[in-house]
């Protein structure tokens, strides 16, 4: 029994070693600095931010043991437009891959107000709904590498109109679950638009996630509007809402 023993804690090594060496040589881009994280709102590592820092680790550690420290399928939406679902997008991420033995692939759904492209060090040809669109594209030529070690994005893409009908194809579900289910290292973050104004792609996208956050901006939305947006989403994925100020 204890030659088993050894042989499954040998087994479980070698695996951890050869994800630390498969995610620790993946291919990056220059990354951003200090000063251009700031500029875009993405937390680092520096101390005058700890704050802001504990705040992202502890919304990861949050959904970590949701998933039951799994990899996940997370829909971030908001109530309405201007409640900072790309900021939380963004800092989620970065903080997710503040651990080097975890990666992260943030896919912009937002057609109507699209941001990924903007942790892009570089132009991107292909996005989400050309993929869509045309089955001659494949899913590697529209993950991109961003400015942020161990993070990906996949763009929207050129065709910004009709979401309700792009996605709710069997090649939007297909390509959900392909990414989940081709790196169990990789933690996917879709960003939706405002449910509380595009409650068919809310509803949509929420359905192929594990689970779903409702980003509220403190004081600008009326609980009406919460109430509404809150219901766009598949209520057996709704796991919580954040105020952000």
């Amino acid at each position: 029994m204890s030659s088993l023993l050894q042989s499954a804690d040998e087994l479980g090594d070698n695996n951890q070693i050869k994800k630390t060496h498969r995610i620790s040589n993946m291919a990056e881009v220059e990354s951003f600095t200090d000063s251009e994280l700031r500029l875009k709102r993405i937390l680092t590592r520096d101390k005058s931010k700890k704050q802001l820092l504990n705040i992202f680790r502890g919304l990861r550690t949050t959904l970590d043991k949701q998933a039951g420290d799994h990899n996940y399928v997370c829909v971030i939406t908001s109530a309405m437009s201007g409640c900072g679902s790309s900021y939380v997008v963004n800092n989620l991420a970065a903080a997710i891959a503040l651990d080097e033995l975890k990666s992260v692939l943030i896919v912009d759904c937002n057609i109507y107000a699209p941001s990924a492209q903007n942790l892009l060090t570089t132009d991107y040809q292909f996005g989400l709904t050309d993929y869509l669109s045309n089955k001659q594209i494949s899913v590697e030529e529209i993950i991109y590498a961003t400015g942020i070690p161990r993070v990906r994005v996949v763009p929207v893409g050129t065709n910004r109109e009709n979401g309700a009908e792009l996605f709710s194809n069997d090649r939007m579900r297909n390509f959900v679950t392909e990414l989940s289910n081709r790196y169990k290292d990789r933690f996917i973050i879709i960003e939706a638009p405002p449910a509380g104004e595009f409650a068919a792609e809310a509803r949509i996208l929420s359905d192929m996630a594990d689970f779903a956050l409702l980003i509220v901006a403190f004081g600008k939305v009326t609980a009406q509007q919460v109430k509404t947006a809150a219901e766009a989403i598949a209520p057996e994925k709704l796991i919580g809402t954040i105020f952000n100020n």
